[in-house]
């Protein structure tokens, strides 16, 4: 791409703020050296690895970078063998570390969202994790070799400080004499030249024995080494020699073990600056608000309310532009300050920035091209002199233009001709429009002259644009209106400013027939322009609540559809199993009848009866008895002799006496039971003869007693005997209509309480149950209250 036009762009401002959002030296390098591409898979490439890094940063923030050098000089320096030094080391420690930190965030990320471009990269980085041991081991995070850094390092050091310490300690025992006390300057140990000394007066000098180091600026003091520490400082010294030696074997094997790996961790080093500059992008794209642009190669931009990136978010006005598809060119007249040229590198700025893999600010649905390249001759418009220098430049220009562009370039021309007479400055704009238009290119041009609007409504491929202007404030609004052409505002703005009437009339019959009808023609373009604006903002709006009703109910009746089929499918599910065990049940109901009829001999005890009555109730599906209860109990009147159906029991059988308005006595086989109207179901009306009482049988009747008990004691009985009596008892006590019953279970060890409360907690005639209080018998007691 030409440097000039990058320039004339200011793309080296976009790549300044994409700099800025690099986390290292090694991402600030690749993002110096990006450049737009031509090459349509590659900028594919580049926009997709962008957008992975921007939805990581969506899911769960910034990239871990912390701690990556660029360590590729110190690398260079271990191949050429080169010894390290301890911050060197550790440099290339913290980049291993950070390397196999980021490889397990992004594969991290990956398992929750595909990220196949990021995966492929941090998958290509190498866990050299033996060296980093190796070097941490070594070198703490200071950048100081440790004493474990080898067994003779670790001794050295330990005489070191054996002999330090004997060195304090002998000038301390100096410093502690009043006799050397009044010698000295101050009472303190310092060190010279790596040698322990003691700072004394200068005129005690020729009576304190000892060699000088150092003396202070004034010269007061003296420096002095006593002569009784002297071969101390020597070992000192000596062990400091042997130390440095030892630290310098130890750095020597860890460079070894660096260059064996150099050219994996080289590797390892431009793939971190790949993913740097990857994150980068999606931190710009995050400051910019942009958008990933949908791409094509066939001369085809449409750009859906576009902001040029250097122009602050609360100023700048967003852009509409389409170009590639019935027109290859665009012409853009207007007066200066317009915004035209604003408009041109707008356009251009986001193609270079597409072309980088960069996000555009656009809205989501902006299509840009890939083109082999941009050309730009984008002039000062704030420039005074317009003289034949200035048109020689453009021409210049111009004339590289068309010898190095192809039809798959995009050229930029503002104030084509400008510079010259009018005439032959509109007759040239229009001939290099026209070799720029054939040649196949995509071109936008501004321009004053008024003779390019009429070529522009009569070139095929080519349309009209202007920069919108209100009349109302005399102020450009910045808009691009493409379709509509530039017109003269020169007469309303000077009557708006106070020119008198009759200069401007005047001037008005010293234009053109024909230019007043362009003028006319385009006042009135721009007053449809304004109504289409109007009715389509409507219809827009319209279409949107219209949308977002569909996408309403399309919501709810999803919803709808979902819960339908999930209860339909419970329902049948629960039907199969209620119908499958009230089979179980009755069955094993008629065994047992059987069974206690032949033991019995026909005389079935009362409690018998009602534990088999229990089981039935348990056994009847209870959802189905309350649909065909709620279906049928008003549809027949219930007479005596009518043949029934209890929907609860399932069972069959006919009413002996209708007792009262809401209960009947119904003979069911040889049991006779008093059962609520309301839960019978009528099969047939009574023979006219049979009415009468039927033969004698075995029965039950159960009917309210005068003396029926309002407790039951269960002390002592098992948990077995115990529901039998208590399902007796409940149901006795549910007949002889009492409210509240007690349960005496006693307390002792809780097994017999704790079984009742849990069978009572399913028992149908129970309404709720509670513990005794006090003066009732206390946790001995369950307190019942019937339905």
């Amino acid at each position: 791409m030409n440097k000039k036009i990058i320039k004339t762009l200011e793309y080296e401002k976009i790549l300044h703020k994409l700099a800025y959002h690099a986390a290292t030296s090694l991402g600030k390098e690749a993002v110096e050296a990006l450049e737009p591409s031509g090459d349509f898979e590659l900028v594919k490439l580049r926009l997709q690895a962008t957008d992975e890094a921007v939805n990581v940063e969506r899911l769960k923030g910034n990239a871990p970078f912390g701690g990556i050098r660029d360590i590729r000089a110190s690398l260079h320096r271990a191949r050429i063998g080169g010894m390290l030094n301890p911050t060197e080391l550790l440099d290339i420690s913290t980049t291993m570390f950070g390397a196999r930190r980021l490889k397990r965030f992004i594969l991290a990320v990956h398992e929750e969202y595909s990220l196949p471009m990021l995966k492929e990269k941090v998958e290509l980085l190498t866990e050299n994790k033996p060296l980093e041991d190796k070097i941490n081991a070594c070198i703490d995070e200071n950048a100081v070799v440790v004493d474990s850094a080898s067994p003779e390092l670790g001794r050295i050091r330990s005489e070191l400080r054996t002999g330090e310490s004997r060195v304090r300690e002998r000038l301390e025992q100096m410093i502690r004499n009043s006799s050397v006390q009044k010698m000295l300057q101050d009472v303190l140990i310092t060190i010279r030249n790596d040698r322990f000394v003691i700072p004394v007066k200068a005129e005690y000098r020729s009576s304190f024995g000892g060699m000088i180091h150092d003396q202070s600026a004034s010269g007061a003091t003296l420096y002095i080494e006593p002569d009784a520490i002297v071969q101390l400082n020597n070992k000192i010294r000596e062990l400091k020699f042997k130390e440095e030696a030892e630290i310098e074997k130890v750095l020597r094997a860890l460079t070894a073990l660096v260059a064996e790996q150099v050219d994996i961790l080289v590797y390892d080093v431009e793939q971190l600056a790949e993913l740097d500059f990857i994150f980068a992008k999606a931190g710009l794209a995050r400051e910019l608000k942009a958008s990933l642009p949908r791409l094509n190669d066939r001369g085809f931009i449409k750009i859906k309310r576009g902001r040029h990136p250097l122009i602050p978010a609360d100023v700048v006005v967003p852009l509409d532009l389409e170009i590639g598809n019935d027109y290859s060119t665009i012409i853009v007249t207007g007066p200066n300050t317009g915004g035209k040229t604003v408009s041109l590198k707008t356009v251009g700025l986001l193609s270079l920035m597409a072309m980088s893999g960069l996000f555009v600010p656009a809205e989501e649905g902006t299509q840009l091209c890939v083109f082999d390249a941009i050309y730009a001759d984008i002039g000062d418009e704030q420039s005074i002199e317009q003289s034949l220098s200035t048109f020689s430049s453009h021409m210049t220009n111009i004339i590289s233009i068309l010898r190095d562009m192809t039809p798959k370039s995009l050229v930029l021309l503002d104030e084509l001709g400008a510079g010259t007479d009018p005439a032959e400055g509109s007759a040239l704009a229009i001939s290099i429009l026209d070799y720029i238009h054939q040649f196949g290119c995509r071109m936008i041009a501004t321009t004053h002259y008024s003779e390019l609007k009429a070529y522009a409504y009569q070139k095929q491929g080519t349309i009209n644009a202007s920069m919108e202007f209100d009349i109302q404030t005399l102020s450009p609004t910045y808009r691009l209106l493409v379709g509509v052409p530039g017109r003269s505002n020169a007469f309303a703005i000077a009557e708006r400013l106070g020119l008198s009437k009759r200069i401007i009339d005047h001037a008005r019959t010293q234009v053109g027939e024909e230019d007043q009808r362009v003028e006319s023609m385009i006042a009135s373009l721009e007053e449809n322009r304004l109504l289409a604006e109007a009715d389509r903002r409507k219809a827009e709006q319209l279409r949107t609540e219209a949308e977002a009703m569909r996408k309403s109910l399309e919501a709810q009746q999803l919803k709808f559809d979902e819960q339908r089929d999930k209860l339909l499918e419970k329902a049948e599910r629960d039907a199969r199993d209620a119908v499958a065990k009230a089979r179980r049940e009755a069955d094993e109901v008629i065994a047992d009848l059987r069974r206690m009829a032949l033991e019995e001999r026909g005389a079935v005890k009362d409690h018998r009866l009602v534990e088999v009555k229990r089981r039935l109730d348990q056994a009847t599906p209870e959802l189905r008895a309350k649909q065909v209860r709620t279906a049928k109990k008003k549809q027949e009147t219930i007479e005596a002799g009518d043949e029934v159906r209890v929907v609860n029991l399932g069972q069959k059988g006919h009413v002996v006496e209708i007792v009262s308005a809401t209960e009947a006595s119904v003979q069911l086989g040889i049991m006779k039971m008093k059962v609520p109207i309301a839960n019978l179901e009528k099969l047939g009306s009574a023979p006219k003869a049979a009415t009468q009482q039927p033969k004698a049988s075995s029965s039950v009747k159960r009917t309210r007693d005068d003396n029926a008990k309002m407790e039951l004691d269960m002390r002592g009985m098992n948990m077995e005997e115990a529901m039998i009596e208590a399902d007796r008892f409940l149901d006795e006590s549910f007949l002889a209509n009492f409210g509240q019953v007690y349960l005496i279970h006693g307390k002792g060890t809780g097994v017999l309480r704790t079984g009742m409360q849990e069978y009572l907690r399913r028992h149908k005639h129970v309404k709720s149950y509670r513990m005794g209080n006090y003066n009732e018998g206390g946790s001995g007691v369950t307190v019942v209250e019937l339905k």
